[in-house]
């Protein structure tokens, strides 16, 4: 059972966290056309990328539950790893739905008028970078001896 949670779990992050992370840093660059071109095809590329953004964040609710459950079945819930990768999983999560899909919401109304791209840019930085580090604790698992 414990690799079936594995792999739903990694195929829940590849699926759902890719998405984000990777329509979510097209967004700023788009987000300059769209200020540059106005109301041409940039602005519908912004709405789809946010809507990507929105939707597969709601979708990667299942990569910290079958995290937690893979975890439970290997007995690691209380390693230094596991709960560092929790606190930082936590910390995307806040950054993706109270810094970054509120700012792609609030550039969606205001193109194409003036707009801050780089904030918006340096946030998405942010989130990718803690979702990398969540990754090398998930394949490294310092101090881990289970054999999954």
């Amino acid at each position: 059972m414990t690799k079936v949670l594995l792999s739903l779990h990694v195929l829940a992050a590849l699926l759902a966290v890719g998405p984000v992370a990777v329509a979510a840093s097209m967004f700023p660059a788009t987000l300059r056309r769209a200020a540059a071109d106005g109301e041409g095809t940039a602005r519908t590329t912004l709405r789809t990328l946010h809507r990507v953004c929105r939707v597969y964040a709601g979708v990667g609710v299942a990569v910290p539950l079958f995290g937690l459950a893979t975890a439970g079945s290997l007995g690691v819930l209380g390693d230094g790893w596991l709960i560092t990768s929790i606190v930082l999983t936590a910390a995307a999560a806040a950054l993706l739905a109270l810094l970054i899909l509120p700012a792609q919401d609030r550039a969606l109304a205001t193109v194409p008028g003036p707009v801050a791209p780089g904030r918006l840019a340096m946030l998405t930085g942010v989130f990718n970078l803690l979702w990398a580090a969540v990754t090398v604790l998930m394949i490294v698992r310092p101090g881990s001896t289970t054999g999954a």
